[in-house]
Formats: structure tokens, C-alpha cells, sequence
């Protein structure tokens, strides 16, 4: 960048700082939404809840579903960002 751009295109680097943030931080929500891991440890902790009698077995397959859906859901969206 040259030193006349550079002080005509000043004005716009508050435009350009916050539009860069704001990428960061829908990359890091992204990342965060897409994450597997919650929803594996969510199985785990509803098959504790069952075990301990903290639910009944409808509250459990209705809630198993919803995350076997998610997971699904999650694992395909990896195998087509993984596609050319």
C-alpha cells in the first residue's frame, strides 16, 4: 500500500478493524456451533440422568433422538465441507 493510499484510505480503518472483528468472532460461533464434543457429552450425561432414575425412558428416547438428529446433522455437514 502506498503512502497516498494509505492516507486516503485512513478514514476507513475503524470500518476495516471492526468488519476483521466481527469475522473473528462469527468464525470462533461457527467453530463453537459445529462442535461435536457438546453433543457427545450430552449423550453421556442424559444416559447418567436414566441410570440414576433422574428421568424415565420416554424423557430419554425423546431427548436421545434429538441429539442422535443433531449429531447426524453435525456429521454431515463435515463430510460436505470435506467434499471438493
Amino acid at each position: 500500500m502506498g503512502l497516498l493510499t494509505g492516507l486516503l484510505t485512513f478514514p476507513l480503518a475503524p470500518v476495516r478493524a471492526t468488519a476483521w472483528v466481527a469475522g473473528q468472532v462469527l468464525e470462533a460461533a461457527e467453530r463453537e456451533y459445529y462442535d461435536p464434543a457438546p453433543v457427545r457429552r450430552a449423550l453421556a450425561e442424559l444416559e447418567q440422568e436414566l441410570l440414576a432414575g433422574r428421568i424415565d425412558e420416554d424423557a430419554y428416547d425423546r431427548r436421545e433422538n434429538e441429539l442422535l438428529d443433531r449429531l447426524e446433522e453435525l456429521e454431515r455437514r463435515d463430510t460436505q465441507r470435506r467434499a471438493p
